[in-house]
């Protein structure tokens, strides 16, 4: 869209184009996704394991709102789940920003934090952020279950991931929308089925 475009508009139109994300999302067959990416993380909630959630930006966001949600509650009251939203120690990350490097800092704590049977939830919506693709690599290699949101067909996230909940856009704001719907979701499920 151009900048006249953006002006121009409505809010009507806004929700609308949302709208009509949301339906693309639910046309494309997240389903199978969604099922295998609980199974992954209420086998290991069940478990006591942890289940380590990373991102930049709003996705960094949403990962403190994940942690938020699963430590806390959602809709049912019951015991608070191992869940870590990465990089919200800011002394940790800035250390290590600082001596190493910034791309492996989020892998650096799934190294700290992971324990093999557990599980990484990466949000990207491109798919590519160094950070949060190194975090997958490393979690991999310590034995963690990968479940990756992010946008159209996935990315180097595509290759990494047990489950992969990719939303059909390119637009990054688009994507956040959708992404929100899919870990509420995802919240109430697990929560139903760990309480």
């Amino acid at each position: 869209m151009t900048q006249s475009q953006f002006q121009s508009r409505s809010l009507s139109q806004y929700l609308l184009d949302t709208s009509d994300l949301h339906r693309r999302s639910a046309e494309a067959s997240l389903d199978a996704a969604m099922d295998q990416a609980l199974d992954l993380l209420v086998t290991a909630l069940k478990n006591r394991l942890p289940v380590l959630v990373c991102g930049n930006g709003g996705s960094m966001a949403d990962a403190q709102h994940i942690a938020g949600e699963l430590v806390a509650r959602f809709r049912l009251e019951r015991q608070g789940l191992p869940v870590i939203a990465l990089g919200t120690n800011a002394a940790a990350l800035t250390a290590w920003s600082n001596d190493y490097d910034y791309p492996s800092a989020y892998a650096r704590e799934v190294e700290a934090f992971g324990r093999p049977g557990g599980v990484l939830i990466a949000i990207t919506t491109s798919g590519n952020s160094p950070n949060v693709v190194a975090a997958a690599e490393k979690a991999r290699a310590l034995g963690l279950s990968v479940v990756a949101m992010t946008g159209a067909g996935g990315g180097k996230m595509a290759a990494l991931s047990d489950a992969l909940l990719a939303v059909p856009s390119k637009d990054t704001p688009r994507i956040q929308e959708v992404h929100i719907a899919l870990y509420h979701f995802l919240c109430e499920q697990v929560e139903l089925r760990c309480a």
